[in-house]
């Protein structure tokens, strides 16, 4: 008896061990698009000479407690499940710290500036795998209320829906609308977060897909991707090194010219070699590193955009 007891805590310990080593994506919630629709809180930004409305996130936390309450009640709920956070109100106050200087970076050479939407910022300051978009309605019936909701998870790469939960919760004459939120969601929150799971385990396996863009700098050197090194032209070579570089050899080149190409679905590691997070960035750095070496010796320079998509410019930095 006491050899069976035995047996049983070692394999208890073991499968608390493997379930201590199962690596988990990290999150932030943040309110729907709709939501922030609804409430009044989308503004208008102009990019690159088009203007678009985007979530205002930092006038809503500051307007909306309720939002405040609802966002605390989805993070405990993942915490509860062991998924590591990144919360929205410090990302952005993040974010705020950081804009004066991102507002003077330009090219050193030609003083072109760099163009990213507030979602690419929040989404490339916040280094999260999954984003999970919130939207919530409240029912009134008499006395009663009750909570609709809906809750995407969305890889924060590609903006791919990955998992969904929705439903509505049960009425009350007395509960608050956070806490009628946490138990409607309570409900499908472990078929959620199983989704969430088993979509991270397979970037883990086949690595995650973002989008590579190289440009020429129009700065009358005579270099274009037409230009050849000991007979290969740099298209090639670039096409080689993604060839080499990329998960399993997938890429898929979906325009090109001697100035620019584009790669799209390209599938890169889920981590670098120092265990820290890869994204199109510091994937795409590696081929700046790799084009400055001789016999090509070229200068460029890497702009992201969010986390899976990056820019690189060959001939000024």
């Amino acid at each position: 008896m006491k050899r069976f007891i035995l047996i049983l805590l070692m394999l208890f310990g073991v499968t608390e061990f493997l379930v201590a080593q199962v690596k988990r994506p990290t999150i932030m919630v943040v309110p729907s698009d709709v939501w922030c629709t609804t409430n009044g809180f989308m503004s208008e930004v102009e990019n690159q000479g088009f203007k678009q409305l985007v979530p205002n996130y930092r006038l809503a936390l500051q307007s909306d407690p309720i939002l405040v309450s609802a966002i605390t009640q989805i993070n405990t709920l993942m915490a509860d499940r062991g998924f590591p956070l990144k919360n929205l109100e410090s990302v952005l106050k993040t974010i705020e710290r950081n804009q004066a200087e991102a507002a003077l970076l330009t090219s050193k050479t030609s003083g072109s500036s760099i163009q990213e939407s507030p979602m690419d910022v929040l989404r490339r300051t916040a280094r999260a795998d999954i984003i999970l978009s919130l939207t919530w309605t409240v029912n009134t019936t008499g006395p009663k209320k009750s909570v609709t909701y809906a809750l995407q998870g969305l890889d924060a790469y590609t903006d791919v829906q990955i998992a969904g939960a929705q439903g509505t919760g049960t009425q009350s004459f007395s509960s608050e609308i956070p806490v009628l939120l946490e138990e409607a969601v309570s409900t499908h929150m472990d078929t959620f977060t199983e989704q969430l799971q088993n979509y991270f385990t397979e970037l883990e396996n086949y690595g995650r897909s973002v989008t590579i863009d190289i440009r020429v700098w129009d700065n009358g050197s005579g270099v274009d991707l037409e230009s050849e090194y000991d007979g290969v032209e740099l298209a090639e070579i670039i096409d080689n090194w993604m060839y080499d570089y990329t998960v399993g050899h997938v890429f898929n080149k979906s325009d090109a010219s001697e100035t620019h190409a584009t790669y799209e679905q390209v599938q890169i590691p889920l981590y670098r070699t120092n265990g820290m997070g890869m994204d199109a960035e510091y994937f795409i750095r590696d081929l700046r590193k790799f084009l400055a070496t001789p016999p090509y010796s070229l200068t460029s320079k890497v702009v992201p955009s969010g986390l899976g998509r990056a820019l690189l410019i060959i001939g000024e930095k």
